[in-house]
């Protein structure tokens, strides 16, 4: 047994929840970390993501009849329900389900699992009762996918108790289903591949097309990345993030619509989407120059849902409906689609062959530049400046907000020995004596969920572990 497997059972075994009679199924999925990328995968870029250490996983057993009991003990930890019941056939109508997830505040983080069961249900014909036993050192609304990993660890876990092979891109893309379709969070394929497919103490470079993954990068030697965690909360289904994404969609029509372009639903994809003949729906496929000499100018800075809908027609995401009041920040939002994907581009060539100093230092800029381009697009946070300002004061080569922005996890570059280790510790010292109470350091790796895989434990050899 592996030391996770007897973590697994020994936590398991402290609650009369699973039969002893039958066998569980078990899946564990990390963290990630955004390295760079964040935010260009709903418009096609390429990412650079980094696994951490903090996990979810869950424990599954089906059952004979149609109950689903789900229990999570750590959520009462932050004021939610940890122990819900539904049945079978909670799962058949999506707008039921939504309903259902949703009907008390602290019953929400259920709809990730509920959707995940919906999901196998309604692709693969999995419809008996289930018992699931969460578990987790993930800190959820912190933008290092607490959500992703809970709905991708319940896709694996349940998949493979009921005999269904899901894994690779496959299950990335499930998951990304399960939240924009279900949840109805506006995220991209970045969050669910890098948890699916990335590796211990490697970089996951992925193209967002809708999901074409290359072979993970392994940090050169002497470098390392910490993350600090700002403390102030965000979403993927929060105001800013949804402006940022709707005026870079806003954004994209405009200029398909000066080019003559016709947008139309792309017949084939598993997750909804628009497409063209030029660019196939994908505005990071806009290279940097074309746009600054061709579009910007032409672009509004920003335009009103109202204005947008009067000028242009249908909005082209099926997961940001437009506010008609709302002012999107259009210029910014296609500048950094175009120019993020470079800089991504840019540092996964750097990483690839010899890391010298002025190389080093080139990667912290071009980190640093995508931290300013997030407030660019309306999704600055006081506190993450504050961090990435503290780590370039004590001499970190490159900081930056991760994830959707305006707030969550700072991610900072370095070297690998014990001065900066020192470092990262002092700052974070320092900013809980402003904050009145430490910051969550990430500082550890892990490989993802098809290394780890789904594994069976059998429950007899649960017995006395109590």
């Amino acid at each position: 047994m592996s030391i996770f497997e007897d973590q697994v059972a020994t936590t398991v075994a402290t609650y009369d929840f699973f039969s002893p009679e039958k066998p569980l199924w078990i899946a564990r999925a990390p963290g990630r970390l955004d390295v760079m990328g964040g935010n260009v995968d709903y418009t096609g870029g390429m990412v650079l993501q980094g696994l951490l250490r903090e996990a979810v996983w869950v424990a599954m057993q089906p059952r004979a009849d149609d109950a689903i009991r789900l229990l999570n003990p750590g959520a009462a930890e932050f004021g939610w329900e940890s122990s819900l019941e539904f049945c079978a056939g909670d799962l058949d109508d999506l707008a039921s389900l939504r309903l259902l997830c949703h009907r008390r505040e602290g019953s929400r983080w259920a709809c990730y699992v509920l959707g995940a069961l919906h999901f196998l249900k309604s692709r693969y014909g999995c419809s008996t009762g289930a018992d699931l036993f969460l578990a987790s050192d993930l800190p959820p609304n912190k933008g290092v996918s607490s959500s992703a990993a809970l709905e991708i660890a319940v896709l694996k876990a349940a998949s493979a108790a009921w005999g269904v092979s899901l894994d690779g891109v496959a299950l990335a893309t499930a998951g990304q289903w399960v939240e924009n379709v279900v949840v109805g969070a506006a995220c991209g394929i970045m969050d669910q591949a890098a948890i699916v497919l990335g590796k211990e103490n490697h970089l996951l470079p992925l193209l967002c097309q809708p999901c074409r993954p290359f072979a993970p990068v392994k940090l050169p030697d002497g470098l390392r990345l910490w993350g600090i965690d700002s403390m102030a909360p965000r979403s993927t289904t929060g105001a800013a993030y949804e402006i940022a994404r709707a005026a870079a969609f806003m954004g994209y029509k405009l200029i398909c619509q000066q080019e003559g372009l016709a947008v139309i639903p792309e017949q084939v994809s598993g997750i909804p989407r628009w497409t063209d003949s030029r660019w196939n729906g994908y505005l990071s496929n806009l290279a940097p120059s074309e746009y600054r000499a061709r579009f910007e100018r032409g672009l509004p800075e920003s335009i009103s849902g109202r204005e947008f809908l009067a000028r242009a027609g249908e909005h082209v995401d099926p997961f940001t409906p437009l506010d008609p009041v709302a002012e999107y920040p259009v210029r910014a939002a296609v500048r950094y689609a175009t120019e993020e994907n470079l800089r991504v581009q840019t540092v996964y060539t750097l990483l690839q062959g010899s890391v010298s100093d002025s190389t080093l230092q080139l990667i912290g800029e071009i980190l640093c530049q995508s931290h300013v381009a997030y407030a660019e697009c309306g999704l600055s946070s006081p506190a993450c400046d504050e961090l990435v300002s503290r780590a370039r004061k004590a001499g970190f080569p490159g900081a930056k907000m991760t994830g959707g922005g305006a707030g969550g996890v700072v991610a900072i570059l370095g070297r690998s020995g014990p001065e900066d280790q020192r470092a990262i510790e002092r700052i974070a010292q320092e900013y809980a004596a402003e904050q009145g109470r430490m910051p969550h350091l990430f500082e550890g790796s892990s490989s993802g969920v098809d290394a780890f895989a789904a594994r069976t434990l059998q429950l007899a050899s649960l017995q006395g572990m109590a």
